[in-house]
C-alpha cells in the first residue's frame, strides 16, 4: 500500500520548483530539509518519507546544493538555489528531479 501511494505524489513533485526562507547568514541543515518536506506537503497534499542534506546552506544569492528526496524506494534529487538575500532573509527554490536518481 506505502508503495501505491507514492505513484501520485511521485508524479506531482516532477519539475517542481518552490521556495522557503530562513534569516541567518547560512540556512541550518535540518530548517532546509523542513522547508522541502512542509513546500512539497502543502503542494501535493502528502509528506516526503524523507529529505536529507549535505548541510547547512550559505544565505548568499546563486549558492545551491543538491538535497535527497525518498519516496517509498526511490530517491530524487532536489535542487535549492538561494534566490535572494534581503533583511537577513534568505529565499530559496527547490526544484524536484523529474525522475529517480
Amino acid at each position: 500500500m506505502r508503495r501505491f501511494a507514492a505513484v501520485p505524489l511521485l508524479l506531482a513533485l516532477a519539475g517542481a520548483s518552490l521556495s522557503g526562507c530562513s534569516s541567518t547568514k547560512s540556512v541550518p541543515q535540518a530548517d532546509v530539509e523542513d522547508q522541502i518536506s512542509t513546500q512539497l506537503a502543502a503542494q501535493v497534499g502528502q509528506e516526503p518519507d524523507d529529505v536529507s542534506c549535505p548541510g547547512d546552506l550559505e544565505a548568499t544569492k546563486d549558492t545551491s546544493m543538491t538535497c535527497t528526496l525518498t519516496v517509498g524506494e526511490d530517491e530524487y534529487d532536489v535542487g535549492v538555489t538561494v534566490t535572494e538575500v534581503k533583511d537577513g532573509t534568505a529565499k530559496f527554490d527547490i526544484e524536484v528531479a523529474d525522475g529517480p536518481s
